[in-house]
This record gives C-alpha cells, sequence and structure tokens, in this order.
C-alpha cells in the first residue's frame, strides 16, 4: 500500500491574468471608437497568436514589421501594442497579491513562471513591487521557450533545484495547468482570488 502524497512546500505563479490585470483591452478602449471594430482588429491583425510570438522571443521590431507588410493602414494602432504596452497593465490582482504577502509571510518559497516578452518586463518590474517576493522568475521571451512547453518548466525546476512533486503551479491557461499535471506538479487552474485561496488551503499552505 503506497502513502499519501506529500503536501508541497513551493508555489509558482503566473502573472499575467494571476496577479497582473493585463488585457490589450485595457488600451484599445482608448483608442477606438466601437467595441465592435476593436475586436475586429485584436482578432484579426494585433492577435493573441502574433502576441505570444514575441513572448516565445520574437522581436518587437520583426513582429512589428510583420504587421505593418499586411496591414499598413493600421500603422498607428499596430505601434500602438507595443509602443503603448504599459496602458494594458491596468494593476495588480489585489485580492491575488493578497495570498502571496501571506504565504510570504509564512516563508513559503515562491517563484514565477510567465509567459511574457523578454522587451516588455521591464515595464512590469518597475511597476509591481511584489515581484521582489519571488526567489526567482522565469520569463518565457528570455528564454525563447513558452508554456505550456515542457521544457520552460523543466528549466525553472532545473534552475531553482526544485521538486515538482513539491511544487504547486498556478495558472489561468488550462492548458499550462494540463502541461504542469503531467510533469508532476501539483497545480491550480486559477478563476479568482477566492477560489484559489480555497485551493491553497487545502494544498495545508494557508
Amino acid at each position: 500500500m503506497t502513502g499519501a502524497r506529500p503536501a508541497p512546500r513551493t508555489v509558482v505563479f503566473d502573472l499575467g491574468g494571476v496577479l497582473v490585470d493585463w488585457n490589450p483591452r485595457h488600451l484599445y478602449r482608448e483608442l477606438f471608437d466601437d467595441e465592435r471594430t476593436m475586436e475586429e482588429f485584436l482578432g484579426t491583425v494585433c492577435t493573441p497568436a502574433w502576441n505570444e510570438r514575441q513572448d516565445a522571443g520574437r522581436a518587437i521590431a520583426e513582429a512589428e514589421a510583420e504587421l505593418l507588410e499586411r496591414h499598413p493602414h493600421h500603422e498607428e494602432m499596430i505601434r500602438a501594442f507595443y509602443g503603448r504596452f504599459d496602458r494594458m497593465l491596468a494593476g495588480p490582482i489585489d485580492g491575488t497579491v493578497a495570498v502571496l504577502e501571506e504565504l510570504h509571510g509564512r516563508g513559503t518559497p515562491l517563484y514565477a513562471l510567465s509567459n511574457w516578452s523578454a522587451e516588455t518586463f521591464a515595464h512590469a518590474r518597475r511597476r509591481f513591487d511584489f515581484l521582489e517576493r519571488f526567489r526567482g522568475i522565469v520569463v518565457s521571451g528570455e528564454l525563447g521557450l513558452i508554456k505550456p512547453d515542457v521544457r520552460i518548466f523543466r528549466h525553472l525546476l532545473d534552475k531553482y533545484r526544485l521538486d515538482a512533486g513539491d511544487c504547486v503551479f498556478i495558472d489561468d491557461s488550462p492548458k499550462n495547468v494540463a502541461a504542469a499535471r503531467d510533469l508532476g506538479l501539483h497545480a491550480i487552474h486559477f478563476r479568482d482570488p477566492k477560489a484559489l485561496r480555497t485551493e491553497l488551503r487545502d494544498h495545508g499552505l494557508l
């Protein structure tokens, strides 16, 4: 008869959508007169798939050049995506930051694993003091790897000498949560701070 799985002691946070309220709509609602036109632009020009390539390490200049060649009439809006990137960061998700602070106060080892462009992550570092709570942060754009690629999870574990079974990973993307579980991490699909607090309590971390 096998024993129960040991309780995890380390917590790994995603950033955007978990601790940081990032959404391009925060910016583009200031630039477009109506929602329909904005959604059409974000669905056909500056798409999530296009942005993910920068999170995976592609240079912003190259990304802009690609779109400007295909959509020259949208030049101002295309350049705004990264030129005014800070406007997409509405602020911290306060309830999750409160959870982070409580974990930190308990001495819980904290790490971050985020899909984020290396060129824009400086915006987050400047704005969010809570990033100092992490013992280590892995940014996808700095590696050229992006979640849910299992290699980025392995990089985090190897770099900081962590055991997968000792970690709880928190992410708002179901596919990233599934990848973490496949590698042996405990994983929580983030929906809201209240539910997160309950799940961490179930793991014995709060």
